[in-house]
């Protein structure tokens, strides 16, 4: 079964120094039909302004990873951790019993482009934690790199959610396939591009819900594409 989420219907906020857009209900907007998928609870695509950002607030009980398409994001949290997240990395937070942290466009001139992502997590109480770690989805394409795992197997993150999480870049015309195992759900999003995903065409900014699908197959657009895919329980 699958189902698309077009990028032009989801939710949008301009704040000036941020410009979102909503794949599931978040904060002031609300779309009782679009609340979640599985464990995914959150996929923003935010731009932020030269010198904005999010100052220090607090999460609990969510998993939460960024993944940065263009510029920097510098990150502070109470747990000591920081740094600058940028392109071909992911960041990844476990929320847990309580953290805070801030997050500010590491430029004071040049806009930062990203997805923020939350999930809801497979256990509570659990301590919170950071890692941040590169991968290399630029310089291999047409490739699903694994960037977060509940066992952080063959290099990737560990997580605490019942779902894996895939990143590739494809050149144009190219095609990956993917077998469904331990989970029989899937999310892939668009980040860049375009792509047909087991027969639906996407363009940038949409998202694709499998369930009960054998496998899902990406076949690339005219211009390449790259795109997040999330195996999940």
């Amino acid at each position: 079964m699958l189902a698309v989420r077009k990028s032009t219907d989801r939710g949008h906020a301009n704040h000036g120094w941020l410009d979102s857009k909503f794949t599931f209900s978040f904060a002031d907007y609300y779309d009782a039909a679009n609340m979640s998928f599985r464990a995914l609870r959150v996929i923003n695509e935010d731009v932020i302004q030269g010198g904005g950002g999010f100052g220090t607030h607090g999460h609990r009980e969510m998993e939460i990873v960024t993944y940065v398409l263009d510029g920097g994001i510098a990150h502070k949290d109470s747990i000591g951790s920081g740094g600058v997240i940028v392109p071909g990395e992911l960041q990844h937070m476990s929320a847990g019993t309580g953290i805070r942290h801030s997050e500010y466009n590491a430029s004071a001139t040049t806009p930062a482009h990203m997805l923020q992502i939350w999930l809801l997590p497979s256990k509570s109480g659990v301590t919170p934690s950071y890692s941040q770690q590169s991968f290399p989805i630029a310089a291999e394409h047409n490739l699903l790199h694994l960037l977060a795992s509940p066992d952080g197997r063959n290099g990737s993150l560990t997580w605490v959610t019942n779902a894996d999480l895939y990143a590739a870049k494809l050149d144009a015309g190219a095609k990956i396939e993917h077998a469904f195992s331990t989970y029989k759900h899937g999310w892939v999003q668009i980040a860049r591009g375009s792509a047909t995903v087991n027969g639906e065409p996407l363009d940038q900014g949409d998202g694709l819900a499998l369930s009960d699908e054998a496998e899902v197959s990406i076949l690339a657009g005219n211009e390449g594409t790259e795109v997040l895919f999330f195996e999940l329980g």
